[in-house]
């Protein structure tokens, strides 16, 4: 399991926490732990666990990986040591066997930190992303895949979305064909884009057709099947995109022509891809909901200090109510967001259908940590524009959970539709 330390039942109790550090907001979160009455026991522990790692990587250390554009190595591999990349993992393969509630108050401590996305996004994949391999894979890839995942020695990657595909994931077009000359390999040929840490990765998880889309004579969603191999570097061309912000973390465009692929790493059956990355979609946007709510309280705890601190005309510019109320206002969107994030993480692990929350905390999150951050920018003026005080930084990263996994419309789109009963939109 690591050295983590935490499993159900053999957990640290409470902590004791004063009146002022319950309603301080200054510190960094590796400083501060608030007394936060919905988190369980469970949770506790993993914030306060978490929180001491990243007090060894302050703003100043995400900004020289962003500036730089230098993989947090130093960060993955302290996570990975002590035993947090299995923390939603079966025990039997070296995980922690806890809840996605456990792991959604880890990553948005980690956010709230003051690492943002550069930090949750180099090890995203690693935490929720093999929920189809756990749930659809044979024992043998278990044994094969889950354990150096966990214990960080193998670093993966997900190829879903196309250049000429988008959300449209059942016209996907890279196809996966039996070698003629050899039935046990397949044979991948075409292209994946916005595949993030592709240039660290030695894993992949990628959706392919297995059947051409004229021949899908039932539904299209059967056609297309789920591996998880290497990535093999002498077939796959890897080609990073120049982005607006995470600059710390890679996002890339793959192209592979004949890339023979075994047989024994195909997930589940074949055209039951779909099915299996389905699994993973309602989880995947509540821990990212999370690391923006993590996002939106960096940015507000940044802004009321430096409204505090800074004078002008002989008081502090947080004496006014032009200041004041837009900062009141984030954190009280923020923290509404967060219970329901943090409800919607434990109805997922009480094995409740959670589509409808989990695209309104994925939505709600995005928006209401973008206003916060937009807002500590606009708080420190024309320093909210400088690096050295990290808020414009934040408002780069918090585009991010307003355009992935998936768009705020497509989660609107999901509303309208499973929730009031309207016709399809798109």
């Amino acid at each position: 399991m690591g050295s983590t330390g935490i499993r159900p039942g053999a957990l640290p109790k409470r902590p004791a926490y004063s009146f002022q550090a319950r309603r301080c907001l200054n510190a960094r979160a590796a400083e501060y732990l608030p007394d936060l009455p919905d988190l369980t026991e469970s949770q506790r522990s993993v914030r306060e666990a978490i929180s001491k790692i990243c007090v060894k990587f302050p703003d100043e250390y995400w900004l020289d990986c962003d500036v730089n554009k230098r993989w947090p190595r130093e960060f993955t591999s302290t996570i990975a040591r002590d035993g947090w990349l299995g923390i939603c993992m079966p025990a039997e393969y070296g995980g922690s066997a806890l809840g996605l509630a456990e792991a959604v108050t880890m990553m948005q401590t980690i956010s709230e930190s003051g690492g943002g996305f550069s930090a949750t996004s180099s090890i995203h994949m690693n935490i929720f992303g093999l929920a189809p391999v756990v749930k659809y894979g044979t024992e043998e890839q278990k044994r094969r895949f889950l354990p150096p995942l966990i214990e960080g020695k193998d670093t993966a990657c997900f190829a879903v979305t196309e250049p000429n595909t988008g959300l449209d994931t059942l016209k996907l077009q890279s196809t996966a064909t039996r070698s003629p000359t050899d039935p046990s390999t397949y044979l991948l040929n075409g292209s994946k884009t916005w595949t993030s840490t592709a240039q660290h990765a030695n894993k992949i998880l990628i959706l392919v057709r297995t059947t051409p889309l004229n021949l899908a004579t039932t539904k299209p969603s059967q056609g297309l099947s789920l591996f998880y191999t290497p990535l093999d570097r002498t077939a796959v061309s890897v080609a990073e995109i120049a982005k607006m912000g995470r600059a710390a973390v890679d996002t890339n465009t793959l192209h592979f022509s004949d890339w023979r692929v075994p047989a024994s790493d195909l997930i589940g059956s074949e055209g039951a891809g779909f099915a299996a990355i389905l699994h993973g979609m309602n989880a995947e946007r509540i821990l990212l909901a999370g690391e923006a709510v993590g996002l939106g309280f960096a940015a507000l705890r940044r802004a009321a200090r430096y409204a505090r601190e800074r004078v002008v005309f002989g008081t502090p510019i947080g004496t006014n109510q032009g200041v004041q109320h837009p900062l009141a206002a984030s954190w009280c969107e923020l923290e509404a967001v967060r219970l329901m994030v943090n409800r919607a993480a434990q109805m997922y692990d009480e094995g409740c259908a959670t589509g409808e929350y989990a695209n309104a905390v994925k939505y709600l999150a995005g928006e209401a940590a973008f206003r916060a951050c937009e807002r500590a920018v606009m708080a420190h003026g024309g320093m909210g524009y400088a690096r050295e005080f990290h808020v414009e930084r934040y408002l780069r990263e918090v585009f991010v959970p307003r355009i992935a996994p998936v768009s705020r419309e497509m989660c609107l789109n999901y509303v309208a539709e499973k929730v009031l009963g309207l016709p399809k939109s798109y």
